[in-house]
Parts: structure tokens; sequence; C-alpha cells
């Protein structure tokens, strides 16, 4: 799959405000409503807070992919921002987390897109390379190449 059917420049913050779990996901919620991603706001939180209450999605590394399926999704995208603090999160390995990968989902994509956007980014942030360079790069179209090279040479 490629990254850049749901992922796209203007969707990457790399100097977020945000202080807490809270203010990242709506910060980020803000790019994809911006963009036409989402087309009810309020909907698609109360979605992720749904799915964070079963389970944190911290993943480690200073890591964390919250997402939410919902009806107030119009078309799956991403947003990815890197955050100005570290925010307290429940991840993996107890890090603090400074880059969020969020995932909004239509409910037409809940089953095999959802699934295999999440095994690509999860492969992609189990290269340890890949996630410093996702935590210190500051060109968002070379992050999407980060997030679309996996199995490929990062290098090339």
């Amino acid at each position: 799959m490629d990254i850049s059917d749901v992922l796209n420049v203007k969707n990457i913050k790399l100097n977020m405000m945000a202080k807490s779990k809270e203010e990242a996901v709506e910060e980020l919620t803000d790019l994809l409503v911006q963009d036409g991603a989402i087309t009810h706001r309020d909907d698609f939180l109360k979605d992720v807070w749904l799915r964070e209450e079963q389970g944190s999605t911290g993943f480690e590394n200073h890591i964390a992919i919250p997402h939410g399926k919902s009806s107030g999704v119009a078309r799956t995208a991403l947003a990815i921002g890197r955050t100005q603090y570290e925010i307290p999160w429940e991840t993996m390995d107890g890090s603090d987390v400074r880059c969020i990968i969020l995932f909004a989902v239509c409910l037409v994509d809940q089953n095999a897109t959802h699934i295999r956007l999440l095994s690509q980014v999860s492969g992609s942030l189990a290269d340890e390379e890949i996630i410093e360079k996702l935590l210190k790069e500051n060109d968002p179209h070379k992050i999407i190449a980060l997030l679309n090279s996996e199995g490929e040479d990062i290098n090339a």
C-alpha cells in the first residue's frame, strides 16, 4: 500500500504545541478536519477515546499510534505530529511520546484497509533506523518516504 494515498505533507506537523495526550490527538484531528478527511470532529474524537479506553495506543521508542474507526471520517487518512514536549502516554517501554501517528479510518475501510495500514506502519516502526529518522527528520516528504520504505533501502 502506498502510504501517500492516506498521508500528505499538509497532515504532518513537526512542531506541535500539545503538552498532553488529549491536546496531541485534537491538534492532529484538526489537521485532518482542515484537509476534509474528517467531517465530524466530535464523532471522530469520541471514537478515538473509546478505542483508547480498550488499551493504550502508546507504542515504544517515543511513538504513539492512536486511531479511530468512525462515521465522522469521510476518507481514511493519517496525520503525523512531533511534539516540542515529551507527552506522558502509556507505552510498551514506559517512554514518553514525542511522535504521534493518528489513524482516521472511515467505516468502509475498517477491516482490510485499516489492518493493512496498521501492519505497514507497525512494520516500519519495528526498524530502529526508521524510528530514529522519524524523530529527527524535518522534511515531511522524507517522512512519507520513510513510512513507504518498509522492506526497501531507506537511504536510496
